[in-house]
């Protein structure tokens, strides 16, 4: 898959082309299933599919008190795009020079100039140029003036025809810890993504050396607790059974919020400096402060065989 962050890295002469826009914040399953609708049929037509997405999030420039927190990083983002089959991602960066555009000039320099495209594929909801003034039908009209049709989505929604698959819902079952909850809709293990630095060590003290996150880390941190879940180091992507905790260990008066896992069975692994990956399973229990340290080995003793269960190992 081509990835590009400005239109002066698509190639002479690519397309024609089939394109999408949105934020695909998580590329949850109803990402998924327009864009690989997407894919089949540039396919069938002989053309590239091509998505266009943002970064930061529009509304980190334009409401930045307001603006969501980010389900998956970039590189993230661009490793579940690929996996859709897509020809390309243009990850287009997001200022106010761009912002500023109106919709004709966005559609004639980005759709139409600069990616070629005979189709765009867009929700009812579509909203594009200076102060979101272009909708639905300003794209047909353009659609109508450029030469391109415009293919209008449905909302995607749960198989019972429920509530709508969106990365809104998402966040706010990582925010309750539903972790298993928010994997139904991701169609995977929600995930983050960062460096391994240096902790308090405690870990390693009481019999469960643990792997600190970065601060700095990809993807939304869920709720504070303990999760059965998955850790990989970047570079060879072997998923290691864990136990992961979040929160700022209340038992030791801890006031930072942290992310560190034990990968169960391991006091061998020497992981600082690495960049791994976490997957998030399943809560087993919200965060706890405990009277004593034998009481907090005891419960991590537990959640280890709990994990163990949850995970099959």
């Amino acid at each position: 898959m081509h990835h590009w962050t400005d239109l002066g890295q698509v190639p002479p002469g690519f397309g024609p082309s089939v394109v999408t826009i949105g934020n695909f914040d998580g590329v949850h399953l109803g990402h998924r299933q327009v864009l690989t609708r997407m894919v089949a049929d540039s396919r069938a037509g002989g053309s590239q599919a091509v998505a266009v997405t943002f970064d930061p999030h529009p509304r980190q420039l334009h409401r930045p008190e307001d603006a969501p927190a980010l389900i998956t990083g970039v590189r993230d983002k661009l490793e579940l795009l690929a996996s859709t089959g897509l020809d390309a991602v243009l990850v287009q960066p997001y200022t106010w020079e761009f912002a500023r555009q109106s919709p004709e000039e966005f559609v004639r320099r980005f759709l139409v100039d600069g990616l070629h495209a005979v189709t765009v594929v867009v929700g009812h909801d579509v909203r594009f140029g200076w102060q979101n003034a272009g909708d639905l039908s300003t794209m047909l009209s353009l659609g109508a003036r450029y030469g391109f049709s415009v293919e209008v989505i449905d909302e995607v929604k749960t198989p019972d025809g429920g509530r709508r698959w969106s990365s809104t819902w998402v966040r706010e079952l990582l925010a309750d810890g539903d972790v298993s909850g928010a994997s139904e809709i991701l169609g995977r293990p929600h995930r983050l993504r960062g460096m391994v630095v240096l902790g308090d060590q405690r870990g390693r003290d009481l019999g469960f050396p643990t792997a600190n996150l970065s601060a700095d880390a990809d993807g939304l941190v869920p709720a504070d607790g303990v999760y059965a879940g998955w850790l990989a180091r970047a570079a060879d992507r072997e998923r290691m059974a864990a136990a992961i905790s979040v929160g700022t260990n209340p038992t030791f008066d801890g006031v930072s919020r942290r992310v560190e896992a034990y990968v169960i069975g391991r006091t061998d692994l020497d992981l600082y400096g690495d960049e791994i990956v976490l997957e998030f399973v399943e809560r087993l229990r919200p965060t706890l402060r405990f009277d004593s340290v034998d009481d907090l080995v005891a419960t991590m003793t537990d959640d280890v065989a709990k994990a163990r269960v949850v995970l099959g190992v």
